[in-house]
């Protein structure tokens, strides 16, 4: 249980583990019962903030930094944050979380099996990478390093979003619904 009032929980995951859904939904929950929380999401972070990184190994690496630097200035400002990145680096994960400070970073494995992704895979990137129209994909042409102990590991295509939801705000102490 988190007694401090601002932290990051940082979701990382396969594309299309359902990290942004989960996100969201804890997000609204938090705001709905008077917790300020505001979500980082990878997708939306590369079409503004990072729109000038590529998928290579370092432009990876610097998509993180940047995320974490936000994160940490939103904690210092009072605001919870859930970061919803694929974030497939142990060490660009260990990195972030000595960014945002290691008491507050919480490291959340969305943890859905690539096989359930691949099948739910609604932007079609897994049957583009799978074809090599997208080079460097995460879990088909590019590693993902899973987490070796995170803080939860979660998987919310089985257990269902509220369930998942729940978990996480008893995880966090929160008072909400």
């Amino acid at each position: 249980m988190r007694t401090d009032s601002t932290f990051t929980l940082w979701f990382t995951g396969l594309s299309g583990a359902g990290k942004t859904t989960l996100a969201q939904a804890l997000s609204r929950t938090l705001n709905d019962s008077g917790r300020r929380c505001a979500v980082l999401d990878g997708d939306v972070l590369r079409r503004g903030l990072n729109r000038d990184l590529d998928f290579s190994t370092p432009g990876r690496s610097e998509n993180i930094r940047r995320t974490a630097e936000v994160a940490r200035l939103m904690n210092d400002a009072g605001l919870i944050v859930v970061a919803a990145l694929i974030s497939p680096s142990r060490a660009d994960r260990a990195q972030a979380s000595a960014i945002v400070g290691p008491q507050r970073f919480l490291e959340v494995h969305v943890s859905t099996p690539l096989a359930v992704c691949e099948a739910a895979d609604v932007k079609g990137l897994y049957r583009r990478a799978r074809q090599g129209d997208l080079p460097l994909f995460t879990g088909i042409s590019a590693p993902y390093e899973a987490p070796e102990a995170p803080w939860l590991a979660i998987d919310p295509m089985r257990r269902g979003l509220q369930p998942a939801v729940r978990e996480l705000l008893e995880r966090i102490g929160s008072t909400a619904p």
